[in-house]
């Protein structure tokens, strides 16, 4: 409740669907990782990885960060993760919605992310700038003007 305090040009909605937006980044990120590790396991020219238990600590705080760091999402990602999550939530209503959080451009996405990290509800790698949100897309563009119709395969007709 702070956070609104604080700055409430966005409203709870906002922080909410970007929170979910990069879970949602993170799984399909996840699973494009998952299938290329399947595509490496079937081919027969990959040998097997030995892995042995680690001899030091630091080694195994290396491993941790880049366990950590393989689900971290840039913010150019995250700006495009959040496009097809919006897209996918709200459809042609997408930027209204968004809009009607207070959200008009990605740089909005990067405010709400850095007053995420400020309460420590999200995390920040040592690459990572504010900056890295911004122009990232014009929302006319992206939801409405190049709106992408997807039909699933149950809607198909009969």
């Amino acid at each position: 409740m702070q956070l609104l305090k604080d700055d409430p040009r966005f409203r709870m909605e906002a922080y909410q669907f970007v929170r979910e937006a990069l879970s949602y980044g993170q799984r399909f990120q996840q699973e494009a990782e998952d299938e290329f590790e399947e595509e490496v396991e079937d081919d027969e020219d990959v040998e097997d990885l030995d892995l042995e238990c680690f001899e030091e600590d630091e080694d195994l705080e290396a491993w941790e960060e880049e366990e950590e760091a393989e689900s971290h999402l840039t913010g150019q990602v995250l700006c495009q993760a959040i496009r097809q999550y919006a897209t996918q939530q709200y459809g042609l209503l997408a930027k209204v919605v968004l809009n009607s959080w207070g959200l008009y451009t990605t740089s909005d996405f990067g405010e709400i992310v850095y007053n995420l990290i400020s309460i420590n509800m999200m995390k920040k790698s040592k690459s990572d700038r504010r900056e890295d949100f911004d122009d990232q897309y014009d929302f006319e563009d992206a939801f409405v003007k190049n709106f992408d119709f997807q039909l699933s395969e149950e809607s198909g007709p009969a």
